[in-house]
């Protein structure tokens, strides 16, 4: 890694954290009460080791395939010393690759269905892990944004008992995108009600994940303890949303 590329890292992270301090205040809230996830899917090894050794400690990527190789690729160049990262899985899960995110993963953000929740424990299981779930709730309005996933709020208390019978799984908590279309404020509000009926079912299910470089201001003034930055930290994908590489739930 060049020099450059460290120093620039090294101020897009200060700007950020920057941005979640004065969010924080402004709802009255500590600063510490936020974690940042930075989103490194599409971005090389090194700049995972650089922030590591920055102080950050929660990444976050959105494809198997590019995340087996790069948890593999950061544990080699952390192999001697210093600070190893917790892994979030912030990407869509199918069901015929959940055994592999169940192997590296810490935390999945997007389980959406009992199924899903079965494959993971059944793959953190088989490697004797415990693996942190996240529900991701929907919350676009009726079918304004086709395709995208998420349980449906009023069935989101149904999809946490299930995951709370699952061995080897710790509910979490939830998580949200704002919708395409409409007001974010709006619907972070929503996420934090639907965040409050789970935390009623369990004492572990504390973590709201939502915001991301473009609203985490408003994600935080409605209850976000994570957000998920990838652009304001890393800059423009090395790789572009056609080739399937960009797509939420990052950043």
């Amino acid at each position: 890694m060049t020099a450059g590329r460290r120093a620039v890292l090294a101020a897009n992270l200060m700007a950020v954290r920057d941005r979640i301090a004065a969010a924080a205040r402004a709802a009255g809230r500590a600063p510490e009460e936020i974690t940042l996830v930075a989103v490194s899917k599409t971005f090389p090894a090194q700049d995972v080791a650089a922030l590591l050794d920055l102080g950050v400690s929660d990444f976050g990527e959105n494809r198997d395939q590019e995340a087996a190789v790069k948890v593999a690729e950061v544990a080699a160049l952390r192999a001697t010393a210093g600070p190893v990262p917790r892994w979030h899985f912030v990407g869509q899960v199918q069901r015929k690759k959940a055994g592999s995110v169940a192997s590296y993963a810490d935390v999945v953000h997007a389980v959406d269905r009992p199924g899903l929740a079965d494959a993971l424990g059944r793959g953190a299981a088989h490697g004797e892990r415990e693996l942190e779930v996240l529900l991701q709730v929907s919350l676009d309005d009726d079918d304004a944004s086709a395709g995208r996933a998420g349980v449906a709020p009023d069935r989101v208390v149904e999809l946490a008992e299930h995951v709370l019978g699952v061995p080897r799984l710790r509910l979490a908590g939830v998580m949200g995108l704002a919708p395409r279309e409409g007001d974010a404020a709006v619907a972070f509000a929503r996420l934090a009600h639907v965040a409050a009926q789970v935390r009623s079912l369990s004492v572990t299910a504390v973590v709201v994940s939502a915001g991301m470089s473009g609203d985490l201001e408003v994600a935080v003034a409605h209850g976000s303890t994570l957000v998920r930055v990838g652009t304001a930290l890393f800059g423009d994908r090395a790789i572009k949303s056609e080739h399937g590489l960009d797509g939420p739930p990052g950043d």
